[in-house]
């Protein structure tokens, strides 16, 4: 009796279903996170954690599939045409009208939030990834230069831990098939392929990044928020990306004076305002400490532009000087009026290349201002 076959066109497609579905959900999931970049970065939760903890994102209309009752009673037809594919959305629920929103209160329930849960690991690889320092340039410090291990050969002797599997299997196969019996099998000592390396000195670029903060009493509590969530991810950013890295504090008023990075961010101050001290204050420093030979210098300064009008002069000078030593400059200026600021309109007369500002006048535009500092310069 002869052995008979069937081909089975059965779709196993569909027992996949389930696994597809949740898969692209949680690509959905990223997607939303991504297009919220701009507002969770600036959630108070966030920013008080300290990156300790798990944070809870609510996300509008990202329900996972599933069937559910037709509460509304509309009429639906359940046939397609046959050439729907995956991820055509069929039908959608009609919003209600009347839902609680704005003034008044509504009788018709309002849009579900569902909460999707993300780590800071994951939120700072999707925000650091848009960020790097511009201007980078290699520096002359020796004492910076790291030992790093570089593997380009390979050998027939060396210990297991190193042992180049692929080029093992390789020389198996080879052996093998020049035996008349190819295949996998009896891999012998002499099969064994093992990586070595060198020890290798690379240099690093070393960089210096000056934190200044106007702490004035015309910073109010939303512009200190502002200025303060722009620094906290900053400093996360520049500590987890780039090994050879400080960052120094400044925070003034009429006076300016190097503080901690704790007072800096929870220290509050009082007073008129002379932003040419902080910018003495960051020369002094260059010049006592860091020199421009050994760093890539980045002084960065925020500011809500509430400048003593005689002082904005000075400052535009003092800027100047302190672009011949540094990389660039950076200033932010916390306007949620976008009243008209006189600091603002001298600085916008400073033509240099490296010399970046930008106005943030709403919490989501700390995302950009972060963007506007550490990208790539613009080519042509």
């Amino acid at each position: 009796m002869s052995s008979s076959f069937i081909v089975s066109r059965e779709d196993w497609s569909l027992h996949r279903k389930g696994y597809q579905d949740q898969t692209r959900h949680q690509e959905k999931v990223k997607e939303a996170i991504k297009q919220n970049l701009p507002d969770l970065i600036t959630d108070e939760s966030i920013i008080l954690s300290n990156g300790k903890k798990i944070i809870k994102v609510p996300i509008k209309s990202l329900d996972e599939y599933k069937f559910r009752f037709n509460y509304n009673k509309n009429k639906h037809v359940g046939q397609g045409d046959g050439e729907s594919k995956v991820g055509d959305v069929l039908g959608q629920e009609p919003s209600p009208s009347g839902a609680g929103k704005g003034e008044g209160a509504g009788n018709q329930p309002g849009e579900d939030y569902f909460e999707v849960e993300i780590d800071m690991e994951e939120l700072e690889t999707m925000l650091f990834s848009q960020l790097e320092l511009p201007y980078l340039k290699q520096k002359e410090k020796d004492l910076l230069k790291v030992t790093d291990i570089e593997f380009n050969d390979i050998r027939k002797k060396g210990i297991m831990s190193n042992i180049d599997k692929k080029r093992t299997i390789l020389q198996n196969l080879k052996r093998n098939a020049s035996t008349g019996h190819p295949g996998i099998h009896g891999i012998s000592p002499d099969d064994l392929r093992f990586k070595t390396w060198d020890e290798i000195t690379k240099p690093q670029s070393n960089a210096l990044i000056m934190a200044i903060m106007d702490t004035s009493g015309s910073m109010g509590s939303f512009e200190k928020y502002i200025a303060r969530s722009f620094f906290f991810w900053m400093t996360r950013f520049l500590r987890k990306k780039y090994e050879n890295v400080e960052i120094i504090f400044i925070a003034h008023h009429t006076e300016a004076k190097e503080v901690t990075e704790e007072e800096f961010f929870t220290k509050g101050e009082s007073g008129g305002t002379i932003c040419s001290s902080a910018y003495k204050k960051a020369l002094e420093i260059i010049e006592s400490r860091y020199s421009p030979q050994n760093y890539n210098i980045y002084p960065i300064h925020f500011s809500d532009g509430d400048n003593l009008t005689s002082d904005n002069e000075r400052c535009t000078k003092l800027i100047s000087q302190l672009l011949e030593k540094s990389n660039m400059f950076g200033y932010g200026e916390v306007n949620q009026y976008n009243r008209s600021s006189t600091l603002m309109s001298a600085y916008r007369n400073i033509k240099h290349p490296t010399f970046r500002h930008c106005i943030i006048r709403e919490k989501g535009e700390v995302f950009k201002a972060l963007k506007n500092f550490f990208s790539k310069p613009e080519v042509g």
